[in-house]
């Protein structure tokens, strides 16, 4: 028995709802809808991710927090997360694919003042982006698209395991050094932000 044509099968891709598919456009190179859709969504993803990190970034340049090298550290994984962002969408228009920009919703990170939070929210942000990138790449076997796998895995999967190995070392010396949950901060947060080399490069 066939699944109805409006039924999705469960997935943690993040869709664009309100998708405008470019399926009579001479342009397309060969890229199914379901493709183009899960890039839209995924795109829109990093964009909001980028802008969760700037606004940590911004945490920590506060007067009353004041670590700078941590906010430079924030700062350079956003403009990552944005290169990598404008990187999809440029694939996606080399396709010959739509993108539909969505609202841009509050990053919902305000309660986070502290660095070992901080550090475990991109954690977690990586996380879910490497899993959702690997079910973009299987989407795109699946619909018979080796190309748009191979981009998505050795344009924005293999960075990310990268980054998610370097995010593990700061945690781990975040912890060591004494950071805290709260938002007093102490003696750990800085000599985190003065002595780790990862923080300025």
């Amino acid at each position: 028995m066939a699944e109805p044509a409006g039924k999705r099968l469960k997935s943690s891709l993040p869709l664009c709802k309100a998708h405008r598919s470019s399926t009579g456009s001479r342009a397309k190179h060969n890229m199914q809808a379901a493709v183009e859709e899960a890039l839209c969504g995924v795109s829109s993803l990093l964009w909001d991710g980028a802008y969760r990190l700037q606004a940590l970034a911004c945490v920590f340049e506060r007067d009353d927090v004041a670590l700078p090298r941590v906010a430079s550290f924030f700062h350079q994984e956003a403009l990552k997360q944005q290169d990598e962002a404008e990187a999809m969408l440029g694939y996606l228009a080399e396709r010959g694919g739509n993108y539909c920009g969505k609202d841009i919703q509050k990053p919902g990170c305000e309660a986070v003042c502290a660095v070992l939070p901080a550090l475990e929210l991109l954690q977690l942000q990586l996380k879910e982006e490497v899993g959702i990138l690997v079910e973009l790449s299987q989407l795109a076997r699946k619909h018979g698209d080796p190309h748009t796998a191979s981009v998505v895995k050795s344009h924005f999967l293999t960075p990310r395991v990268d980054r998610l190995k370097l995010l593990g070392d700061l945690l781990t010396s975040a912890r060591r050094v004494g950071c805290t949950d709260n938002q007093a901060g102490g003696f750990g947060e800085y000599i985190l932000n003065e002595l780790q080399e990862e923080l300025t490069g």
